[in-house]
């Protein structure tokens, strides 16, 4: 039998060293599961959403690609379809998240490193695109990894991001946060024996910025908001900025 996930959120997203080391442990036990989980929580739409991903983006001649928080690499390959005579990096803290996105086998055009998305290995404007699903809220400091997307992408670079996105009004932000604490929950007590696994999402969603908010943030970097796009009443949300 395998060991129990017991490591509590508590206060382990109030900082940033803290949310890091939680994010390594939590996505090492979830990794086997991860895309079956992905598909689960989004009542089998997450693939469409990220289809959305790749055809928001340019479509240049041989880009380079940053995917942020690539986890077992589903975005990452699809670039490198997209992007056939680019070079794409998959990026994720957890190693074993990519043991399972290099496992889908080799492809001339990708590569995956393990590295923290608030300390980006590239050198600066040297990226076309960035991409991120579920990345950003998982930052461990989401204006450092901002300032990080804004230096490695070129002057007019394009970043997309598909995440769970938080309402500015107060009763549409409980209405969401129960909502995904009963649903996640459920699953983390199906699947590890612990509510608090896939918990994790509504508690992060509470310490990240709401729409309005994530958007002062991007414009303060120097980005501009191009496209956005809402699903499942507004639970999830599809971002587009590019650098000015």
């Amino acid at each position: 039998m395998t060991q129990r996930f017991t490591l509590k959120i508590g206060k382990h997203l109030e900082a940033a060293d803290k949310k890091r080391h939680y994010n390594e442990q939590l996505f090492t036990e979830i990794s086997p599961r991860y895309d079956f989980i992905t598909r689960a929580l989004s009542l089998w739409r997450d693939a469409s959403w990220k289809r959305d991903l790749i055809a928001a983006l340019p479509l240049l001649k041989e880009p380079v690609c940053l995917d942020l928080a690539c986890g077992t690499g589903d975005v990452t390959l699809l670039l490198a379809e997209r992007f056939s005579e680019g070079q794409v990096v998959g990026l994720d803290i957890t190693e074993p998240m990519l043991a399972f996105a290099r496992a889908r086998g080799p492809r001339p055009n990708v590569r995956f490193v393990n590295e923290d998305m608030g300390c980006l290995s590239f050198a600066s404007e040297t990226v076309d695109i960035v991409s991120g699903s579920y990345a950003l809220r998982n930052a461990p400091d989401l204006k450092i990894t901002v300032d990080e997307i804004h230096r490695v992408l070129k002057p007019g670079g394009v970043g997309a991001f598909l995440d769970f996105s938080k309402p500015s009004g107060r009763f549409p932000r409980f209405l969401e946060y129960w909502l995904l604490k009963i649903w996640t929950g459920f699953w983390g007590i199906l699947l590890h024996r612990n509510h608090e696994v896939y918990g994790y999402i509504a508690e992060s969603l509470q310490h990240f910025p709401d729409r309005k908010g994530l958007r002062r943030i991007f414009h303060g970097k120097g980005f501009t908001i191009t496209a956005s796009r809402l699903y499942f009443f507004g639970i999830i949300e599809l971002l587009v900025i590019r650098k000015t």
